[in-house]
């Protein structure tokens, strides 16, 4: 087992954003992106690297560039480096097993950031995906209560999909039995790509003779996806769903291409993250992280966890991510004009 010096960690008795912390220099943390390209992630580092920084700590990181393979050997990479915590960021649930399994060896927790890992030896941190779900699929049926749906999913291996997907279904289920919607199309998307999901979306168009009204899209990328697909049938308008609050989807909502945006404040995920990734290297046990609950995984897994809580930005609630510095009113508005507040 890896030696390692137990810090004093004070710990706040709230959630993990009002943790405070001994002295934590000489830890490093190790984070592993399965795909960086992704612009949100961007915004989710720069507050893990600001809540390492403010315990003393050091970050490092490596992209998979969503390969599995890669982030296994990624992962390794980092243990031979010698940190003292990771933060994941899986690429696929069951592929990055094997990476816990090395971290576990070397006595390094593991963080589980965002995406699930089907391990209990993982820590389990995310917003709640399944009223996440919900958000969408309610800020759709508000403004489109009957007509064909479009269901858009995330990457099949990203259990974040199936949680997405059951809250959705949770909202729309008594719409679908009275027949006042119908799912006429529904497709995972590899990777999460948008790419992958224009072509999806495309498909689904010439298959129903775009007969569509409304799309339920599991994030902001396959929403963008989505968006250029209906664009270019002259669709564009159509309800769609999406989730992370991207510049571009926010910009997408004040020009009323996109329905909503459900916002999870990636600066408050990477913050906990960090706070719990030196928290857990100074000998902090799971169960004892401030806010953490016990989480029944799809797998059968019992892990601890702390799930934050996500905020839908539709059109008439625009100026809450201008006001809380998430995206300046100029971004926002973009080639907007006669928009919604603030772009008015």
């Amino acid at each position: 087992m890896k030696r390692r010096t137990v810090l004093a960690v004070a710990m706040a008795a709230s959630l993990p954003g009002a943790m405070a912390f001994a002295d934590a220099h000489g830890l490093t943390v190790g984070v592993s992106w399965s795909n960086f390209q992704e612009e949100r992630w961007k915004t989710d580092e720069a507050a893990i690297k600001a809540a390492l920084e403010a315990a003393g700590a050091t970050y490092v990181s490596v992209d998979a560039q969503s390969s599995a393979a890669k982030q296994l050997t990624d992962i390794e990479n980092l243990i031979a480096q010698g940190v003292d915590a990771l933060i994941v960021l899986a690429q696929d649930t069951q592929a990055v097993i094997p990476a816990v399994q090395a971290a576990v060896d070397e006595d390094i927790p593991v963080v589980a950031y965002d995406r699930l890992i089907e391990d209990s030896r993982a820590f389990y941190l995310t917003f709640d995906n399944v009223e996440v779900g919900r958000l969408q699929a309610a800020a759709i049926l508000a403004v489109q209560p009957t007509g064909n749906y479009v269901m858009i999913k995330g990457s099949p291996t990203d259990p974040n999909s199936d949680f997405l997907r059951g809250g959705q279904q949770e909202v729309l289920q008594a719409a679908i039995d009275s027949g006042a919607i119908t799912i006429v199309g529904e497709a995972y998307t590899d990777g999460w790509q948008p790419s992958n999901a224009q072509r999806n979306m495309e498909q689904i168009l010439t298959e129903q003779g775009n007969n569509v009204d409304a799309v339920v899209a599991s994030n902001d990328g396959t929403a963008s996806g989505v968006v250029a697909a209906l664009t270019a049938q002259g669709m564009q308008g159509l309800p769609v769903s999406g989730q992370d609050g991207d510049h571009a989807a926010l910009n997408r909502v004040a020009a009323g291409t996109q329905t909503v945006s459900v916002w999870k404040d990636a600066r408050e995920l990477g913050k906990a993250a960090g706070e719990i990734a030196v928290a857990l290297a100074g000998g902090t046990a799971p169960a004892d992280v401030a806010g953490a609950v016990s989480f029944t995984t799809p797998g059968g897994n019992e892990m601890s966890a702390v799930f934050l809580a996500p905020v839908p930005v539709t059109a008439d609630n625009l100026s809450a991510v201008v006001d809380a510095g998430w995206i300046t009113q100029e971004a926002l508005c973009q080639g907007v004009t006669n928009g919604p507040a603030p772009c008015n």
